[in-house]
């Protein structure tokens, strides 16, 4: 898109978002005048602090797409870095075998015999 466009879509969610608060910060306005009345109730007053926020809605809108655009386009500048460069290849760890155990008893001595036999006999 060219720049010039970029600018004017810009300034018109600007402007939206301007006239969209303006909006409803008039009609917070309104409800607060009817909460202010004799026959106003205290749902008037809960429009009068959701109102604001509802004015306040698009802006955050445009921020959210635009911080979630700008962290896709760096996660995709990040995949192509990363699809390029070349991976580095840890050192092997030598891995050293466990020292053997002398046996706690005769009993323990004597199953792991027995054990021992029954895998010669399958070989």
């Amino acid at each position: 898109m060219p720049a010039s466009s970029v600018t004017l879509r810009r300034l018109g969610i600007a402007g939206v978002c301007l006239v969209s608060l303006a909006l409803c910060c008039g009609l917070a306005w309104w409800q607060w005048e009817r909460f202010s009345s004799a026959s106003g109730t205290f749902q008037n007053l809960g429009y009068v602090l959701q109102w604001p926020l509802f004015g306040l809605f698009p802006a955050f809108m445009f921020w959210r797409i635009r911080k979630l655009r700008r962290r896709a386009a760096e996660a995709d500048a990040q995949e192509i870095t990363a699809e390029t460069a070349v991976p580095e290849v840890p050192a092997p760890r030598l891995r050293r075998a466990p020292a053997p155990q002398p046996p706690e008893d005769d009993e323990l001595a004597a199953y792991n015999r027995y054990l021992r036999e029954l895998n010669a006999r399958d070989k």
